[in-house]
């Protein structure tokens, strides 16, 4: 399993937005990185000053989102619509999509993964696929 360090994905997010500002050509998750950077301008700023990223701190007392943790969550959710594992996510992210917008609808699915995570954590057990899928589902409105 890939457990890319800190540095690694916050170089990826900087580095998948400089080609895209650059017009160069994307490898891979880096075109849907950059899409989902596309649509965080709040975080735009941050991106292009790749130095200044890897030293920047966000605690839960500076009252700031991580940003690199919510791209991260967003190309999670990504990859997991494309090849619908779990099994059935693809199917509840349609449903989220007759409702709501494209990045609305993968909001309502990482708050999910987000909660999912920390409970792993928390309980230091596995990811309770299933319990994800059904807080994803409540989220559907189904």
């Amino acid at each position: 399993m890939f457990n890319p360090s800190r540095e690694q994905v916050r170089r990826f997010f900087c580095e998948a937005w400089r080609k895209h500002r650059n017009r160069e050509i994307l490898d891979g998750a880096e075109a849907t990185a950059a899409d989902l950077i596309a649509e965080h301008p709040e975080y735009h700023a941050l991106l292009e000053d790749a130095e200044g990223a890897l030293a920047k701190e966000f605690t839960p007392e500076g009252g700031q989102m991580n940003p690199f943790l919510h791209l991260s969550l967003h190309l999670a959710v990504a990859d997991q619509v494309s090849i619908d594992q779990p099994p059935g996510i693809r199917a509840v992210y349609h449903a989220l999509r007759a409702r709501l917008d494209v990045h609305e609808a993968e909001h309502a699915i990482l708050e999910c993964l987000g909660e999912t995570l920390w409970r792993a954590q928390r309980d230091n057990a596995p990811l309770d696929a299933e319990a994800y899928l059904e807080c994803v589902r409540r989220a559907a409105g189904g």
